[in-house]
């Protein structure tokens, strides 16, 4: 990736004359079956991008508790695109349709407008999860019937179709537009790329220039890009076979819990019952094995491209030996 960061072709991309990020465009574009992609500098700018462009200001989004959009992204939904979240019970990120059904819906009264569904695949904090296609699915028939539109926060989407074997294109239906990263499991150091149809692209640039997206000589970061999405999307399995054999080895300390079971992908939560699960990081991170303290007793491991299957038993010792 760094040689290819060297030797790539470049032009300026502000004013899209790219070669290398209009390669990187078209080939992710077609993958989705969609019209047309943007690069990104990251998969929360594309994620507001998104609301931006399908909203309006003062009106509301229907969006899963506990998804990325809602809790990770500083607040970005009220900040850039000047809409209220309005947050959906949600278990491993299949969102309760009756509540879908209830929340889309015009403005009238002194109720503001909610004509975006806001959905994620795989769910970072609901242990990596992937949604079933057909429940994505019933949120768009939802979604259309209502006219409203739905966004899909895809950035391990790459993960979901290699665990489930169905196509990017196909998850890729459920919504009017996507946002994956390059940067997640496929190992590119820098981006993400939002794909929809090509009025909803054209909007999304300008708004991308006015948050401070827009660069020049991107070449050189569509470059790795390119790399990760022609050969990196087939050896995900790899980290998904590692998450399992970490869980597993997790397990053997006692008072162990997996709060959302054994991982689908490449994300395992583990609780860590009565231990306090920030002292535990510490520890961990002395013995070079980082993870995430994402509440009193809850850590979020990630298994990745650096990640091999010593370093699966390296992490297992140093999280019993932290017990």
């Amino acid at each position: 990736m760094r040689q290819a960061m060297a030797e790539a072709v470049v032009g300026d991309d502000v004013l899209g004359d790219d070669p290398t990020v209009q390669t990187l465009e078209r080939e992710v574009a077609a993958l989705y079956g969609k019209p047309a992609a943007l690069f990104v500098p990251t998969g929360s700018q594309g994620n507001q991008i998104a609301a931006y462009v399908h909203t309006r200001r003062g009106e509301e989004v229907a969006v899963g508790d506990n998804s990325h959009m809602y809790d990770w992204e500083m607040a970005g939904l009220a900040a850039n695109a000047g809409v209220q979240a309005r947050p959906l019970p949600a278990t491993k990120g299949v969102i309760d349709l009756d509540a879908v059904q209830d929340t889309l819906r015009d403005a009238g009264g002194h109720r503001p407008a909610c004509r975006l569904l806001l959905t994620e695949n795989t769910h970072n904090f609901h242990g990596g999860a992937v949604v079933p296609l057909a429940h994505l699915q019933a949120l768009k028939a939802i979604a259309e019937a209502k006219g409203a539109r739905v966004h899909l926060d895809g950035a391990r989407l790459w993960n979901a179709a290699v665990s489930s074997g169905v196509s990017l294109a196909a998850w890729a239906a459920t919504a009017d537009s996507v946002m994956s990263c390059l940067s997640k499991g496929l190992g590119a150091p820098i981006g993400s790329m939002l794909v929809g149809e090509a009025d909803f692209i054209a909007r999304a640039r300008d708004v991308r220039k006015m948050l401070g997206g827009g660069m020049r000589q991107v070449g050189v970061l569509a470059a790795p890009g390119l790399i990760a999405v022609r050969a990196q999307r087939a050896r995900l399995a790899e980290d998904h076979a590692r998450a399992t054999a970490l869980a597993e080895g997790f397990l053997q300390g006692q008072g162990i819990e997996l709060p959302y079971g054994m991982p689908e992908t490449n994300i395992v939560f583990v609780r860590t019952v009565g231990r306090d699960a920030a002292a535990i990081q510490a520890s961990l991170e002395k013995a070079d094995v980082l993870a995430f303290a994402t509440g009193k007793d809850v850590l979020r491991f990630v298994t990745h491209y650096d990640v091999d299957d010593a370093g699966v038993e390296r992490a297992i010792e140093a999280f019993l030996a932290a017990l």
